[in-house]
């Protein structure tokens, strides 16, 4: 039996948001040689910021730093963020709780990140990092 291909555009995405309760969503892909993150989809990003995450280098940015360190980064307030991680230009999209979550192959390639953000401050549980990563893994599926 073969396996469904995903479509993973913005109707899938708000479906992913949905379930989060979520305002905003990213889906990028790492681009050919590595090092680089190529948007696939977005919802709810302000126009004027979508070129600005179009393209996003590894450790750059919330999606960057989960690239780079094959890791989950979560802020509960990104309007506040004091470690550094959030990029200046993120806190215009009027996101607080945010999580990006790398898309991993299974030889621990980065394929890619899901991002997520709410309006709202909001500290991501364990169970929803939990939830957010067999996300990932179904994309990772689909992409290797």
């Amino acid at each position: 039996m073969k396996k469904k291909e995903l479509d993973f555009d913005g109707r899938w995405l708000r479906g992913v948001l949905a379930d989060f309760g979520c305002q905003t969503g990213t889906l990028h892909r790492t681009g050919e040689g590595g090092g680089v993150l190529e948007m696939v989809v977005q919802v709810g990003v302000r126009a004027d910021l979508v070129p600005k995450i179009m393209r996003i280098p590894f450790g750059k940015g919330i999606a960057g730093v989960a690239a780079q360190t094959r890791e989950p980064v979560s802020l509960c307030n990104l309007q506040q963020d004091l470690g550094g991680v959030a990029n200046p230009d993120a806190r215009r999209t009027g996101v607080s709780g945010s999580l990006a979550m790398p898309i991993l192959a299974d030889d621990g390639r980065v394929l890619g990140t899901l991002g997520i953000g709410k309006g709202a401050p909001h500290a991501f549980s364990e169970e929803e990092m939990g939830r957010l990563a067999g996300v990932a893994r179904e994309v990772a599926g689909q992409w290797q």
